[in-house]
């Protein structure tokens, strides 16, 4: 569907990142005067542990036994191992982790922290979201002493906001980590063509193992799933990502009730507003969107009058930079204005269901003239 050095006197806090893969420069003052301000959220390590003895029942050990095929020396299926983290949704076992966690395993050992082992099996995966659900098989009483999480705002998230994760880096079970927010409405690749939008970027540490575990805000509730970092060294460089609690709270709802997930499909690919765009034509340099880059013949968008974009040359529309003579730009849904193609993905796939009908307000943009019109697009599941 995944994601520091202090100087002496702690007032610098720099952190250096090479960016080269995905497994997975900001500086700052720390002020005396937040400390003494009557009104500031300053977190304390009173608040860390309390959090930590809050969620660390709720949250597992995940180990799993997979074949790959092919994978042997000699080109023979076999087994192997790994780990990740998950965490209770219900008291009828149910288990969120990521979809990369658990997809293809033969037979997966659930760890919880006061000791418990249980078996579990697949409930249902979402290459789209990177998400799964999996069900521990435990007696009646013991599923009855589970501790559920609970769920806060993913889209009440604000940058700079104190995050904890809780997770199994490098199989070393039940490790706290604490950093922030550091950026809200990501796009991240799934396991499919689709993108994942409204993505928590965050600079605790996440490291492989940590894959499937909760991304908690101080009052322990559960904001996002990590899934993925930016590292060239397979371990933490202070880029990570967590799939948004709101979107996982859907697809675990879906996948417990139907093994499977449906989106919403509009049948576009697009990308964010350019400034040679807004020069070419003559737009506010605030102007936001998603400007049309293909539209998939036959699909939603198609049908409904959305049209690709007209270049001059063909050297023009293999340019990142190029401008068309025509295109589209979807400035909101449903009045709900879009910042970039990132806002689009994280609307369809948390806030419609395929069947709805959305309408997108859309700048038509030409050489000759410019209008603002609206169109109502029928959502159909993804192909």
């Amino acid at each position: 569907m995944l994601d520091k050095m202090n100087t002496a006197n702690n007032r610098v806090r720099l952190a250096f990142i090479a960016l080269v893969m995905i497994v997975v420069l900001a500086f700052g003052t720390f002020s005396p005067m937040l400390i003494q301000s009557a009104n500031a959220a300053v977190p304390t390590d009173e608040v860390f542990s309390t959090v930590y003895e809050q969620v660390s029942p709720s949250v597992v050990s995940i180990s799993v036994v997979a074949r790959q095929s092919g994978t042997g020396v000699f080109g023979q299926d076999q087994e192997v191992s790994a780990t990740g983290t998950g965490f209770v949704l219900d008291t009828a076992g149910h288990i969120l982790t990521n979809n990369h966690v658990v997809d293809g395993a033969t037979e997966i050992d659930v760890s919880f922290v006061d000791g418990t082992l249980a078996n579990a099996e697949i409930v249902g995966l979402d290459p789209d979201s990177d998400l799964a659900v999996i069900q521990v098989d435990l007696p009646e009483n013991d599923l009855n002493e589970l501790q559920p999480v609970t769920f806060g705002d993913s889209n009440a998230l604000q940058i700079g906001q104190t995050v904890l994760a809780i997770g199994s880096p490098f199989g070393q079970r039940w490790t706290l980590t604490s950093g922030i927010v550091s950026a809200t409405g990501r796009s991240i690749q799934g396991l499919t063509d689709f993108s994942i939008g409204g993505v928590i970027q965050t600079d605790a540490a996440i490291n492989p193992g940590n894959s499937g575990g909760p991304l908690l805000d101080l009052e322990g509730h559960v904001i996002g799933v990590n899934s993925q970092i930016i590292s060239s060294t397979n371990s933490s460089a202070g880029i990570g990502f967590a799939i948004p609690g709101n979107l996982a709270q859907r697809v675990a709802q879906k996948l417990i009730e139907n093994g499977f997930v449906d989106y919403s499909y509009v049948g576009i690919s697009g990308r964010d507003v350019y400034l040679p765009l807004i020069k070419a034509f003559n737009l506010p340099n605030d102007t936001q969107g998603v400007v049309v880059a293909s539209v998939s013949a036959g699909g939603p968008a198609n049908r409904t009058g959305l049209k690709d974009p007209v270049f001059a040359t063909e050297e023009d529309a293999n340019n990142a930079r190029g401008v068309p003579q025509s295109v589209d730009v979807i400035t909101a849904i449903n009045g709900e204005p879009l910042s970039g193609i990132s806002e689009l993905i994280s609307y369809l796939a948390a806030s419609t269901e395929p069947g709805q009908i959305v309408t997108l307000t859309i700048l038509r943009l030409s050489n000759e003239s410019s209008e603002e019109l609206t169109l109502d697009v029928h959502l159909t599941p993804r192909p």
